[in-house]
């Protein structure tokens, strides 16, 4: 029993330094370097023996399907997404070969108030609608304008119309 135990711990570190420098050949690369929440990113991978494999990260929504044609000599790449509501760096776990290279890579999530605009709506709790606020509050200070002076004209003489018809039929019974 000792010795089936200790086969297995000395077959493990054995196991240990190749895995390792399977591990420091593999590579991944996001570009943009640094993406916005909800952007498409691509991601490059160098080192993988095999033509495809699969980049995941806790920044995508989901992992990236990567697909190459050389083998070892070329360059595995796909796409994905950066989830919303994330920020800051997160590592890059690539599997291919049969095994996963965990942390071979970065992706930098750049937060709110980076300077980067949307390129989607943003779910504001205005429906969409905050850049019409500023309008809205211009037209309140200025007050009615001439279509709404027409429309209360309006309604204004629609009332009147039904107020004498309904005095026409009381003074004048059926």
């Amino acid at each position: 029993m000792r010795a089936a135990g200790a086969a297995a711990i000395t077959a493990a570190l054995a196991q240990g330094p190749a895995l390792a420098h399977d591990q420091d050949k593999v590579k991944a690369q996001v570009t943009p370097e640094n993406a916005a929440p909800g952007a498409r990113v691509d991601v490059r991978v160098e080192g993988c023996e095999g033509t495809t494999g699969a980049a995941g990260s806790g920044a995508f929504v989901r992992e990236a399907e990567l697909t190459g044609r050389d083998g070892g000599k070329g360059v595995l790449s796909g796409t994905t997404r950066v989830r919303k509501g994330v920020s800051g760096t997160y590592e890059i776990t690539v599997t291919c070969d049969g095994h996963p290279h965990q942390g071979v890579g970065t992706v930098q999530v750049a937060g709110a108030g980076t300077g980067q605009t949307p390129t989607a709506p943003v779910r504001a709790g205005g429906g969409g609608t905050a850049s019409l606020t500023s309008a809205a509050a211009e037209a309140d200070e200025a007050g009615p304008g001439t279509r709404h002076a027409v429309v209360g004209l309006v309604l204004a003489g629609v009332a009147a119309v039904a107020v004498a018809l309904r005095s026409v039929r009381r003074r004048h019974p059926e």
